[in-house]
């Protein structure tokens, strides 16, 4: 150092003066005070709107509020009404340094709005980030969002998890197209074959906001007709939101608006796209690049510019209903955003649900119906195991493939595929003693013994093989199938007709579609694939299994998966041909029958009506143990017109089988009660529950209680 110091003293005084004036501007800079990161302590704040009210991602409901945070004015910029922003949440009053609270952990949120000042009297903590300039909360997204979390009793946050997708930072970089211009209005095609067709058409395109529900005809037209609603409604220069159930109808209906409009006029928001891509497609119809969106559930909150169209496909579908909190229904929300955004709405279907019914019994929505002689044209014949088979087959009562099963499959076989639809999966799901009866259970968990493939038994509960079952009731050794799957119904086809390939189509792996050669196609409700051509027959096994089930609904959705799958089936004229294996003369039999959907919902709702059971009331099941129920109610300040039903104790979950979402903890004993209002109260029912969870939560009470407005099923 001396050496090179030269022949000076040696220290900061033999330093050029160039060396002294660097060293006196960095102290000078070290010792000016700077704002410690994300606390921003000794930050000045932003001179215009100092404060800004953020909603924080807690979703809990006695947090369900917004709260106020400063703004420096480092942020002051970025900080705009929508943006992703992270804040300290959870310090005390005690910890406030210059004249900011400080400490709590970080956590997102969402800028609501700006404003001059704060309501709060005491010091505000400081903005800790903002995590992307892009807005991504809008104010009708923030509207609509709230009216969700109020109508089933949830917090804000948790809607908006469900409405806004995670950032992902690659997407958000990228610049979205610019949006092409308004296409031409489109022919009325297939949609001549309904009675209002045309003039809803006419209406779509000319700016209106018609409300209908549409009862689909048989066939693969469906997507068709939505990609031409789709298209008369931008081309009034609106945008249209379209979802429906699954992958499969997502990908029908982007071929259909690809074939009639080109490609980059609408988005797809699926899970199945991956973050980065639903992400960018979502900011696309954010930003206004595209205004037509098809998707599954999560699109029902869609942000699309100028909103002139929801439309909502088989709405009886059990995915249309989230699992997470708080549970809402995509056709619930999108009647929210029909009445909030004053726009058009379509429900269709194959079949009719009792809560498409009471739309047209109210007169809310119009029906989109064809005639009488539309629908005998385009649908199948439908036949049912009568006495006059019974007469000649007495084998047939027992039997699960009667003499007319066989038949009409040798007949369609010489023409084309058949479809053989089995409520139940895998190969012998539920097995019994062949002796007394007795149903066959495992000695380890008690859980219900599957057949495999290969005949090994195996419990469906905890996974463990049994090979040395004795029935524990009488003795005997030998089983017997109490329920036969879908692979076991392939595997006796596959003797029965041995030149004829077997397809399966399930759980395990869903076929989209097959070929127009003859072929047996086993599959589960729902999961039906569209052959070419379509099928020349169809066969519905089992109809005891989904007519049995202790539900509300069970013959309503029995009708909906019968009707799904004898749509995808040839027309009566080109032969098509379907068998119910059922009891031909039970209310949804005969509706599959006649072809009736709207009539057996009309017929259903008027039923509800006199029992008061929804949707003409509104419904509200509470959950939990009895301890915890009777503390929740007594709290509870439910309307004047509520009536509790129960409780009544919940099934208990077996230790090592996966409990249904809502159900209790394994080996926990929960009771379940319901609460019904008539028309009109179901708001202030809303808001009781939610009052009384909040109030409960505050206090830290231990034991949950869960809350689920409109309930699926109420057995």
């Amino acid at each position: 150092m001396s050496s090179a110091n030269g022949d000076g003293e040696g220290g900061a005084e033999g330093a050029p003066p160039e060396q002294l004036a660097l060293i006196r501007e960095s102290v000078r800079k070290a010792a000016a005070p700077k704002a410690k990161p994300r606390t921003w302590r000794g930050a000045a704040l932003a001179k215009e709107l100092p404060v800004a009210r953020v909603l924080v991602d807690k979703g809990v409901l006695h947090l369900d509020r917004y709260f106020d945070y400063a703004v420096p004015e480092e942020l002051d910029a970025q900080a705009q009404p929508g943006v992703r922003v992270r804040v300290r949440f959870g310090a005390g009053r005690h910890r406030v340094r210059e004249g900011r609270r400080e400490g709590g952990g970080l956590i997102d949120g969402f800028l609501i709005e700006r404003l001059p000042e704060s309501d709060y009297s005491g010091p505000l903590a400081a903005l800790a980030q903002v995590v992307s300039p892009e807005p991504v909360l809008s104010e009708e997204l923030l509207g609509l969002t709230r009216a969700v979390a109020d109508r089933y009793a949830g917090s804000l946050a948790d809607v908006l998890q469900l409405a806004v997708p995670p950032r992902n930072a690659r997407a958000e970089g990228k610049d979205s197209p610019a949006p092409l211009p308004v296409p031409a209005v489109p022919e009325v095609g297939s949609w001549a074959r309904y009675g209002r067709g045309a003039a809803f058409l006419e209406s779509l395109a000319a700016g209106g906001a018609p409300r209908a529900v549409w009862n689909a005809l048989p066939g693969p037209g469906w997507a068709e007709e939505l990609a031409r609603a789709v298209a008369a409604t931008l081309a009034s220069g609106r945008g249209a939101l379209v979802v429906v159930p699954d992958g499969r109808a997502v990908s029908r209906v982007d071929a259909a608006l690809t074939s009639l409009l080109g490609e980059g006029r609408h988005a797809v928001l699926t899970a199945e796209a991956g973050p980065e891509k639903r992400y960018r497609e979502w900011l696309a119809v954010r930003r206004g690049s595209v205004r037509a969106v098809v998707g599954t559930r999560a699109a029902m909150f869609a942000p699309v510019r100028d909103l002139g169209l929801v439309v909502i496909w088989d709405d009886g579908d059990g995915s249309h209903s989230e699992p997470h909190a708080p549970q809402p229904h995509a056709r619930e929300v999108l009647l929210l955003r029909a009445a909030h955004d004053k726009c058009a709405f379509l429900l269709g279907s194959w079949g009719c649900t009792v809560e498409a019914a009471q739309l047209v019994e109210s007169a809310w929505a119009l029906p989109l119906v064809a005639e009488r002689e539309q629908v005998r044209g385009v649908a199948p014949l439908v036949r049912t195991v009568g006495d006059g088979d019974l007469a000649r087959d007495e084998a047939a009562r027992a039997a699960r493939l009667p003499t007319l099963a066989w038949q009409v499959v040798r007949e369609g076989l010489r023409h084309g595929p058949v479809l053989v639809q089995v409520p139940r999966r895998g190969y012998v799901p539920r097995m019994a003693c062949a002796q007394c009866r007795a149903a066959a259970r495992c000695r380890h968990c008690a859980g219900p013994l599957e057949a495999q493939d290969a005949g090994a038994l195996r419990c469906t509960w905890c996974g463990r093989d049994e090979a040395a079952w004795h029935c524990p009731e009488c003795g005997g050794f030998r089983l017997r199938a109490q329920i036969v799957g879908a692979r076991r119904t392939a595997e006796e086809l596959g003797r029965a007709f041995p030149a004829v390939p077997v397809r399966t189509s399930g759980r395990e792996q869903v076929l989209d579609t097959v070929p127009g050669a003859p072929a047996l196609v086993v599959s589960t409700p729902g999961a039906e694939p569209v052959a070419d051509g379509g099928y020349a027959a169809a066969l519905l096994l089992d109809g005891w299994a989904m007519l049995g089930r202790p539900d509300l609904r069970a013959g309503e959705e029995a009708l909906r998966r019968w009707i799904g799958a004898a749509s995808l089936v040839r027309p009566q004229g080109a032969g098509g041909t379907v068998v119910v294996v059922a009891e031909p003369t039970l209310r949804p039999v005969q509706a599959l029958v006649r072809w009736d959907p709207v009539g057996h919902a009309v017929r259903e709702l008027a039923e509800r009506a006199e029992l008061g059971f929804p949707p003409v009331s509104r419904m509200a099941a509470v959950s939990g143990t009895p301890e915890a129920l009777a503390g929740f109610f007594a709290a509870a300040e439910l309307p004047r017109d509520a009536e509790v039903l129960g409780p009544v104790p919940m099934h208990v979950t077996e230790a090592g089988r996966p409990r249904r979402t809502g159900g209790p903890p394994p080996g926990e004993h929960w009771e379940r009660a319901l609460i019904r209002v008539p028309p009109g109260s179901g708001a202030a029912l809303a808001a009781a529950l939610k009052a009384a969870q909040a109030a409960r939560m505050a206090r830290g009470g231990s034991e949950p209680v869960r809350i689920r407005i409109d309930p699926p099923d109420i057995g």
